[in-house]
């Protein structure tokens, strides 16, 4: 069972929602769209399900050229992030309520709504209504009824955005273990990549309506194609540094260079970005080699357990996730290191050239 979209394509009103894209879904897999917001993950997801139509281009499920064919007719579940339930009925009305239109026999209702409700763990709430429920066992009710279906397509689209952090937590724990039991084609897009590193299987970055990588999570996340899928695919952002090559050394300004060697001793002379991960970025300097900046505080966020610090770098935005508490008025001047196992490099084309050894450097 494959969902396999071939070239296709959504324009509205002269824009550009999606450009080509070409992707193969597979049974049993989870699939994380990540991108921000308006990168096109919805429009890309309705597509999918047949809730719009592409502009060009094919979509088969197992081959089969669905590409007009209402949504209707196919084997599609949709959770959205807010929480869609009939509010007068109860949980085990809304969970039966699509076996009910398809007009299934009472026994198979009873059999599959009890088995979707032991999986969501809604069993002590079924004779409640879903106003009646916490907002994390609501979506637990939307999530039941996609799952009754038995579909071979579940799209989530932010199915988790409303909730608080806990219950977000929780469901993100769970989700996999959910999507393990179903066997369907999981689609899950989401603004976050500790979301997408959370619940594995793979991911594809989507920037401007663009699929800018599609393969398996860590590997995307390690192995950026290029400097877009590596901003994305980073929260914060990943930090960036213009650099050269100059014979047998990459220089990084203000002085600071590494030896081109190993992974760097073949790339041409000329002109590079250098990405470091936001995490990467310290204020005491690390053991062994470590690449020394210059810095002045713009802002800080203290969360309790992590600091953001924002910073400038002769005109560049950076950003530091450190840990703890660190209370530093803007303008500050301050020192910074960064381990350059950790540190990427792309050409001006923004392609990948060089990816950081670190295994870790994720």
């Amino acid at each position: 069972m494959t969902l396999e979209l071939r070239g296709v394509t959504k324009v509205v009103g002269g824009q550009v929602q999606i450009h080509p894209t070409d992707l193969v879904l597979r049974k049993g897999t989870m699939n994380v769209l990540l991108g921000p917001t308006l990168a096109g993950k919805t429009t890309l997801m309705r597509l999918m399900a047949g809730l719009d139509q592409p502009t060009a281009g094919r979509v088969l499920w197992d081959e089969q050229d669905v590409t007009g064919v209402r949504v209707q007719d196919r084997g599609v579940a949709m959770v959205y992030q807010q929480f869609i339930n009939y509010p007068s009925m109860t949980v085990w009305d809304n969970i039966a309520s699509p076996l009910r239109l398809q007009g299934r026999p009472r026994a198979e209702i009873e059999e599959r709504v009890t088995r979707a409700a032991a999986l969501m763990r809604l069993e002590p709430y079924l004779r409640r209504k879903p106003l009646e429920l916490s907002g994390g066992q609501q979506q637990r009710c939307a999530l039941a009824r996609a799952l009754v279906k038995k579909a071979g397509l579940v799209l989530l689209d932010e199915p988790l955005a409303n909730l608080d952090y806990k219950l977000r937590e929780e469901l993100r724990a769970e989700i996999p273990r959910i999507f393990e039991e179903s066997g369907a084609i999981f689609v899950y897009a989401t603004t976050e990549p500790e979301e997408a590193l959370l619940l594995g299987g793979n991911t594809a970055t989507l920037w401007e309506g663009r699929v800018t990588q599609f393969g398996p999570t860590p590997e995307v996340y390690r192995n950026p194609l290029d400097a877009v899928t590596a901003r994305v695919f980073s929260d914060p952002p990943m930090n960036f540094l213009p650099v050269a090559k100059r014979l047998a050394q990459i220089q990084m300004g203000a002085g600071q260079g590494l030896p081109a060697l190993g992974r760097l001793a073949d790339l041409p002379e000329g002109v590079y970005q250098a990405g470091f991960r936001p995490n990467h970025l310290r204020l005491d300097r690390p053991p062994g080699e470590a690449l020394e900046f210059q810095a002045t505080v713009t802002a800080g966020e203290i969360t309790g357990s992590e600091t953001f610090l924002h910073l400038d770098h002769e005109g560049a935005r950076w950003v530091g996730l450190l840990p703890g508490i660190r209370d530093l008025a803007p303008g500050t001047a301050v020192t910074v290191w960064v381990d350059p196992a950790h540190i990427y490099f792309f050409g001006e084309d923004g392609r990948l050239v060089a990816s950081a050894p670190t295994p870790m450097a994720a």
